[in-house]
């Protein structure tokens, strides 16, 4: 007896040491004993909630889910495509970075990644300037002791390991790695279950199934809703810039300049290094990525920096607006961007942006989260906000529902969860909508118009702190 305890011992002390030193080896094997344990009469395996999506939103579903106590009887499986999960590189920081919200920074709390992120990388924003290259309009966000944060800037990859060091010790949740979904069916096809095919042939069954697969997303293609998609003909060039001396004693702001082509903007990754988010056409796009390192720099600097031709009427018009409201825009309220030294190399890229919405986030038995129900434009930092925000909406109706004894498919109530989100998503998605088709355009009337709006905004403190409390929620 007492050899047999000895050898329980070693086997969990060998299984501890190899989860502490490496992640990707210890999810892969975990992947491997769950395609071992499918039913022996060739029944699907059933889980109540299966996730279709690994990424960030799909994964902080997971974790949320599991850590919930009234949810901690469910079984979860989160199903991702990728061949496996590695870790962020400790030197070299990622092109994709998110302004994190307030409501995100509480979810991540929440779900204990947080400390983690802390113990990685983040950078607090304090401030933040946007300016219109057309006239002298801008306006700045901050609070008034510039204490507290605006908003935080986190590396995709880092938030991501974050959540996934979690999900460690959540032992309701199981992940499987290249695990891609074939195809799926839903309980209104006449299954009993929602069912997923993967492509290895395998098959499984759940309750409820969740769609974080991106705006390609299979799970919303099946479950046959309208999808309202629309190209901007746009590309986001992101890149990770050092900043040139003498630099400000701590880069703690976001800068966002509206060009006639799409916005730009530059935001603190540290001291030293911002992260870049250029939003322009798709053939100066191309045409960036292929510039040398010094040729882009100076393009970064150039489209921060480089006048823009102000039509005379505009400028009447914005010395009016100045003169009743009786502020100026001088020295004292502009403040120039970092100069861009260099960029780090092998950091530039770019993806194509546009808008999506879809005519319903649920159906009986499935629902769909982040950007497989809603797309934005990056110029307002908002795309995985939301996302994360429908994370925060759906554990809520779903521990709920499970501790009233719904279950987790009630269909009432994930339509309580589809409300909440859509008073939420779809003010922001128009708002960001608008502001693409305002700033995208040197039409005067349309300058004088979005100058003035500018203007008379930023000499309103109330209204800007509604804005920024709103956006960041």
């Amino acid at each position: 007896m007492n050899r047999l305890i000895q050898g329980r011992v070693l086997l969990k002390s060998v299984a501890c040491n190899a989860l502490k030193s490496n992640q990707w080896r210890t999810i892969g094997t975990t992947s491997n004993r769950l395609q071992s344990t499918s039913s022996a009469d060739g029944a699907p395996q059933h889980y109540d909630i299966i996730i279709v999506g690994g990424g960030m939103v799909g994964t902080a579903l997971a974790c949320a889910l599991g850590k919930n106590s009234r949810l901690q009887d469910k079984r979860i499986l989160l199903l991702e495509a990728a061949p496996g999960f590695k870790e962020p590189s400790a030197e070299q920081y990622s092109n994709r970075v998110s302004a994190i919200s307030k409501g995100t920074y509480r979810l991540m709390q929440s779900i204990g990644a947080w400390e983690e992120i802390e113990r990685t990388r983040v950078k607090p924003v304090l401030k933040m300037q946007v300016w219109d290259a057309c006239s002298d309009a801008l306006i700045t966000f901050n609070y008034d002791d510039l204490s507290e944060n605006i908003s935080w800037i986190v590396e995709n990859d880092v938030l991501l390991a974050s959540v996934y060091r979690q999900l460690r010790s959540v032992p309701s949740v199981e992940i499987r790695y290249a695990s891609k979904l074939a195809s799926c069916e839903l309980i209104r096809d006449g299954a009993e279950k929602s069912t997923v095919q993967l492509a290895s042939g395998e098959r499984l069954c759940c309750d409820l199934l969740v769609g974080a697969d991106g705006y390609n997303s299979l799970v919303r293609r099946q479950m046959g809703v309208h999808n309202f998609t629309l190209a901007y003909n746009q590309m986001g060039v992101v890149a990770t810039l050092r900043l040139a001396p003498p630099r400000t004693a701590d880069n703690v702001t976001a800068w966002q300049r509206f060009l006639p082509t799409g916005p730009i903007a530059l935001l603190p990754l540290n001291d030293e290094m911002s992260s870049l988010v250029w939003s322009t056409g798709v053939a100066e796009a191309k045409q960036l990525l292929q510039l040398d390192a010094a040729a882009f720099a100076s393009a970064v600097n150039a489209a921060f920096n480089k006048p823009v031709p102000h039509n005379s009427l505009v400028d009447d018009v914005m010395k009016s607006v100045h003169k009743l409201i009786k502020t100026t825009t001088g020295g004292q309220r502009f403040e120039s961007a970092p100069v861009v030294e260099a960029e780090v190399p092998n950091s530039r890229a770019a993806f194509p942006l546009g808008l999506g919405h879809t005519s319903t986030y649920v159906g009986q038995g499935v629902c769909l989260i982040g950007d497989a129900a809603h797309r934005v434009h990056p110029l307002a930092g908002q795309g995985v906000n939301l996302g994360f925000g429908d994370v925060q909406a759906l554990t809520d109706v779903l521990a709920s529902a499970n501790y009233a004894g719904l279950g987790v498919n009630n269909l009432n109530e994930l339509v309580r969860y589809e409300q909440q989100r859509l008073k939420h998503n779809l003010p922001v998605l128009l708002t960001t909508h608008s502001l693409q088709r305002l700033y995208t355009t040197d039409f005067v009337p349309t300058v004088a118009l979005r100058s003035i709006g500018l203007t008379l905004t930023n000499a309103l403190p109330p209204v800007k702190k509604f804005l920024m409390n709103f956006a960041m929620s």
